[in-house]
């Protein structure tokens, strides 16, 4: 009996040993996203995991047009369909207090990512609320607004010759705001079909709001205080009248018909030679670098955004952070493909196929910065990035600043003080709908 109950305890452990093999390979992980080429690096990534555990993870994309709605209505059924989704940084404060994502303070802490990432990612694409020491997601694909130039353009001997001139010192990056104005109106030659600039000015969903945060946050100001939720006096400072009035000053730079740009039209505004610079996420850079999109490849630069008047250098943040799904079956698993995520090795191959890392190990690397012609502005820029508002009412609060800037700054309507006292107080009734506020 003995030798029987050994016999069929060594085959249950046999059982149990192969049976790893094929748990692992029974078991699946979704990941949701938006439909753009990140997504498709990701997928990449998640087939090195398959190949180490066996375990199968699926990158599933939407249009970007339908991400946050079709995202938030699984979510609002409390629907399995997803165990990890990469999100807009903005969802960060609707999705946690609504029990949709999972608390990840303690994974947070437990791997001192506080220090691993990028600060700035941390909080932005992680913390919630502002300053709490909550975390719910991991900072994932990093993103900001830069630019692009033409080089070509920029050292014309002829052009150099004549921009120094007019305005007395070189033409090259430039160093401010101030030269990023003189170059623009340099360049201006409607007559040519040459233009200055390109901006983002599409007010349906935060293309403009982010480009109008490139000048805010670099000019010294700020939104409002995320803490205490004060915007009187903040969103309509002395800094941000001057930032809004500068922004106007470049959209009068554009390509005609500029009323309405996002990131396709800013790209074709350096492949179409339509404008010496070009604002836009470094997630679309990659495609100005590919001789097969770009013509003027070759001779395409990049830089980060500038400095303001007095010297602060910010830029408007993009990208997103990866959060476990509260209703997934697969927390666990979705818990140990983080642990594989977040090492070294995994955030250096990240980079390599093409997301943007958000760690800083990595970013600070001369490998990485010298990678693309763009990396070494994206590293420049991801520890000077700020965030629009994280609340949940965030939606509400993009769609107003939407209603009050878009007129001024494509309607010449107004005066930048009046267009931000109007937002100081439309925000200030949204956050006392909400009881942000008395």
């Amino acid at each position: 009996m003995r030798k029987t109950m050994t016999s069929m305890l060594a085959g249950i452990g046999l059982v149990l040993a192969c049976g790893t093999s094929v748990y692992a390979q029974d078991k699946e992980l979704t990941i949701f996203w938006a439909e753009w080429d990140p997504a498709n690096y990701l997928q990449e990534l998640v087939n090195l995991y398959e190949a180490e555990t066996g375990v199968k993870v699926t990158v599933e994309t939407t249009p970007w047009s339908d991400f946050q709605t079709k995202a938030f209505t699984e979510f609002n059924a409390k629907g399995s369909a997803y165990d990890m989704v990469v999100g807009d940084s903005q969802w960060i404060g609707a999705a946690s207090e609504a029990g949709h994502y999972v608390d990840l303070t303690d994974f947070f802490n437990k791997h001192n990512l506080k220090e691993v990432m990028a600060p700035a990612t941390v909080k932005y694409y992680a913390e919630y609320p502002s300053d709490s020491g909550k975390y719910w997601s991991i900072p994932a694909e990093g993103d900001a607004v830069g630019w692009s130039y033409r080089k070509d353009w920029f050292e014309d001997p002829k052009e150099m010759e004549a921009f120094k001139a007019k305005y007395g010192y070189d033409l090259g990056v430039p160093k401010d705001f101030k030269a990023l104005r003189d170059i623009a109106e340099f360049f201006h030659r409607p007559d040519e079909k040459r233009y200055g600039i390109a901006i983002y000015t599409d007010n349906s969903y935060d293309a403009l709001v982010m480009g109008v945060e490139n000048a805010i946050f670099s000019f010294g100001g700020e939104l409002g205080d995320y803490a205490t939720y004060k915007v009187d006096g903040i969103i309509n400072s002395e800094q941000n009248v001057k930032a809004l009035e500068a922004y106007k000053e470049l959209y009068s730079f554009t390509p005609p018909g500029w009323a309405k740009s996002f990131f396709i039209e800013d790209n074709q505004a350096i492949t179409e030679n339509l404008a010496a610079m070009s604002m836009n996420y470094f997630a679309f850079f990659p495609a100005l670098i590919n001789e097969a999109s770009n013509p003027n490849a070759k001779n395409t630069g990049f830089f980060a955004n500038p400095p303001g008047p007095n010297g602060d250098q910010f830029a408007a943040l993009g990208g997103q952070g990866i959060s476990v799904i509260s209703y997934s079956d697969n927390q666990e698993e979705a818990m140990k493909f983080l642990e594989w995520f977040i090492k070294d090795e995994t955030q250096k191959k990240w980079a390599e196929l093409g997301g943007y890392t958000a760690s800083a190990k990595v970013l600070e690397s001369p490998e990485f910065q010298n990678a693309t012609p763009y990396n070494k502005a994206f590293y420049e820029t991801m520890f000077k990035v700020k965030d629009f508002w994280a609340t949940p009412e965030y939606a509400e609060l993009l769609i107003q600043m939407n209603q009050r800037v878009y007129p001024y700054i494509t309607g010449n309507q107004g005066s930048a003080k009046e267009v931000l006292d109007s937002l100081a107080a439309d925000w200030n009734a949204t956050f006392k709908k909400y009881n942000r506020v008395k």
